[in-house]
């Protein structure tokens, strides 16, 4: 069994003394922590694809937090951003949630609020990859189904009974039975429902 990554809190932050204090901050209630002066540097780390969260200052010179959203936007990168705000910042602070952070605190902040937004963060992303690696599941055993299975799944998803799939596909009743316990066997489904939620989860994930 493959072991689990523990996650890592990225901090991405142009201040020394602000990626040293939150260095400092996580090593001391034991949450793995790397940090990087610019967005450049994170990107060039290829740390996205690890579980965790991302801790963002918002204003940097070169490339700003946005812009490093943005890239990671691109790559598909799912790791949950918080962004670390001026007084002023706050209008840009609500364009980076609605571009899918997951929140935003104000300088300067108790070490606390921080801590919990992170909890809050680590929690969602855990989440998130549960969500995938089951779905990349189902979809490995989609894959295994054979062209005629995939048919009759179809047509069982789509509420049809035995019967009708056998005049639709032109086969004996007792050969679309013998397929379609194929199919829950392949899918490893526990009933029906559990069978169509399955292929919803996969194909029509926003149903």
């Amino acid at each position: 069994m493959i072991k689990e990554q523990k996650p890592t809190v990225f901090v991405v932050d142009d201040d020394s003394a602000v990626r040293d204090s939150l260095r400092l901050l996580l090593k001391s209630v034991g949450l793995p922590v790397e940090v990087f002066e610019s967005g450049q540097e994170f990107l060039d780390a290829e740390r996205d694809d690890r579980p965790g969260c991302l801790v963002l200052d918002i204003r940097m010179p070169g490339m700003s937090g946005l812009e490093l959203q943005v890239k990671l936007n691109e790559r598909h990168s799912i790791l949950p951003i918080i962004f670390i705000t001026g007084h002023g910042d706050v209008p840009m602070a609500v364009e980076a949630m609605q571009a899918g952070a997951v929140d935003f605190i104000q300088k300067p902040f108790r070490d606390q609020d921080l801590l919990d937004r992170i909890n809050q963060a680590l929690e969602k992303d855990a989440g998130s990859r549960r969500m995938l690696a089951e779905r990349n599941m189902i979809r490995k055993r989609l894959e295994s189904l054979t062209p005629r299975e995939r048919e009759v799944l179809d047509l069982v998803v789509a509420g049809k009974a035995n019967k009708v799939i056998a005049g639709d596909l032109n086969l004996s009743q007792r050969t679309v039975e013998i397929h379609r316990a194929r199919v829950m066997e392949k899918m490893e489904a526990h009933s029906l429902a559990h069978l169509v939620r399955m292929v919803l989860e996969v194909e029509h994930p926003e149903a």
